[in-house]
């Protein structure tokens, strides 16, 4: 099982460099920045752009593959995020992974002076938004017309490194975006069905009840592409880990549930995802280990 870490674009590059690098020098599998225009209690906190963020990983990395955690249609058009993804793509070698979501209610939502959608819009609009960045990244001229976008000889060239493009990962946790990554993804990424104030028992049930939602789906979806990524985002504070042994067990509990890979936070001083970050150095210190175990 993969095991990766997302960091926060809340660090001057100069500073945040070096949190990059270690996380290559760590052992990590993939590492994410969030892709928000501002986020809940640190909107009026630093925050940098997801793109260039990655953009600047990328040149200081070499094996590590990057990603958006997650990119939403609330403030992306298709056009023109294909354009900056093939960009990011080519420049880190073809180390890129496109996480994908709906897009919930809050600053990204709002900030733009954008009509508020109901939950079928907001999934329809999330279906058109990754069916035309899939054409759009996989050929150098589209065209389309639809209810939420339009791109008129649109040209994604030279196109990406990685082909058809990089990979597509949905986070989904209802039927019909859940549909979306069974159709267009290479990947599926939950959080479980968490409820809030929910402890480790409750959250992980509601994992279990966001896999057999996901595996009923999958038996009854017409078009089928394979799923070669289950990520299990456990930066929940249920799932948060306090010692290298509550990881191993989250990490087994986790392949049981057919998860290929998991993401955790990198630890901050204060909340959100507050922690030690000598607790994740010495993690990484064991993860071949703990892959073994398995």
């Amino acid at each position: 099982m993969r095991v990766g870490v997302t960091l926060l674009p809340e660090h001057d590059w100069a500073e945040d460099r070096h949190r990059w690098v270690r996380a290559e020098e760590y052992g990590f599998d993939h590492a994410w920045t969030f892709d928000h225009l501002a986020w809940r209690s640190l909107a009026d906190s630093p925050w940098f752009a997801t793109v260039p963020t990655l953009t600047a990983a990328a040149l200081s990395t070499t094996t590590l593959r990057l990603g958006t955690f997650v990119t939403s249609p609330n403030f992306r058009h298709p056009v023109l995020l294909a354009k900056e993804l093939m960009t990011l793509d080519v420049i880190s070698g073809g180390r890129l992974n496109i996480g994908l979501g709906a897009g919930a209610a809050g600053f990204d939502a709002s900030m733009l002076g954008q009509p508020e959608l109901s939950p079928r819009q907001a999934a329809d609009r999330f279906r058109e938004f990754v069916t035309l960045l899939d054409l759009l990244l996989s050929q150098p001229e589209t065209n389309w017309q639809g209810d939420w976008y339009t791109a008129v000889g649109a040209r994604t060239v030279p196109g990406c490194v990685q082909q058809p493009h990089p990979p597509f990962l949905i986070a989904a946790n209802g039927p019909r975006t859940m549909r979306v990554a069974i159709e267009r993804g290479a990947g599926w990424i939950t959080m479980g069905n968490e409820q809030p104030g929910a402890g480790p028992d409750e959250w992980w049930a509601g994992v279990q009840r966001a896999v057999d939602a996901f595996e009923k789906v999958s038996d009854t979806a017409q078009h089928q592409l394979p799923i070669s990524m289950r990520l299990l985002d456990m930066e929940t504070p249920a799932a948060a880990f306090r010692s290298i042994d509550q990881f191993r067990e989250a990490f087994g509990r986790a392949a049981d549930l057919g998860f290929t890979d998991v993401v955790i936070a990198w630890p901050r001083d204060s909340e959100p995802f507050a922690g030690d970050e000598r607790l994740l150095e010495n993690l990484a210190s064991q993860l071949d280990s703990i892959r073994n175990d398995l």
